[in-house]
């Protein structure tokens, strides 16, 4: 009996030892399938020509920036995040009649998706990569939020909706959509971008708009209660 123990977990450990760790094939992931597109090791160098030549945004600080579960889900059936795609500039064309430009959608390339595993092992791999650098944890207070006044504050005092969308069909579309933000974003993250967003990237279209404290927070707060199904 307490040979054949033995030999069960000797066939067990030998069997852990030989299958690839989550993490490991994670790794593997974003070196063949992410790499081409997103930078998941901070640049050398930030330049202009670097930030409008990306196919997709950077992934360097996912883990400070992403929710696991809604990445896992994500990564399976990928939605539209960037109307004009990474660099909105790339994929505009003149609209009929003198009309404001559109996107011209065949620019746009879709996010390729992934199975269930490999999901979550990318998602374990990305949720690794933190930078506390840029993101400091307690940044986001958590204070009760005004839904009416952050609204104002989001698509009138601040014209955050000119280049995003706190609604589906509402907003800009030079930047993400934000009416799932409250699953995607962590709210340190929302909270940190908010405050400065060329220390993410020198060059990033997004003004630093120098709001009050208060003013970070609140937008932050309501942010953050922008989930599918349940948009303000």
């Amino acid at each position: 009996m307490i040979k054949l123990l033995l030999s069960t977990l000797a066939a067990a450990a030998a069997l852990g030892a030989a299958a690839p760790s989550h993490a490991a094939s994670g790794a593997e992931l974003l070196k063949s399938q992410c790499v081409a597109c997103h930078a998941v090791t901070k640049p050398a160098e930030a330049s202009v020509e670097r930030l409008l030549q990306r196919k997709g945004p950077d992934l360097y600080y996912a883990g400070s920036k992403f929710n696991r579960d809604w990445l896992t889900a994500w990564l399976q059936q990928p939605t539209v995040l960037r109307p004009g795609g990474a660099m909105f500039l790339n994929a505009v064309k003149p609209g009929e009649a003198g009309s404001a430009d559109v996107v011209d959608a065949a620019k746009v390339t879709p996010h390729p998706k992934l199975n269930a595993a490999d999901a979550a092992a990318a998602a374990d791999a990305l949720m690794a990569l933190t930078t506390p650098d840029l993101v400091a944890k307690g940044a986001f207070k958590g204070d009760p939020v005004n839904a009416s006044m952050a609204s104002l504050l989001f698509n009138k005092l601040r014209g955050c909706a000119s280049c995003h969308s706190a609604k589906p069909g509402a907003g800009g579309g030079s930047g993400p959509e934000l009416f799932s933000a409250g699953d995607r974003l962590q709210p340190d993250y929302v909270v940190e971008y908010i405050r400065n967003p060329q220390k993410f990237d020198p060059h990033v279209w997004m003004p630093r708009l120098d709001l009050t404290d208060a003013d970070v927070q609140k937008l932050s707060g309501y942010i953050n209660t922008l989930k599918q199904g349940g948009a303000k």
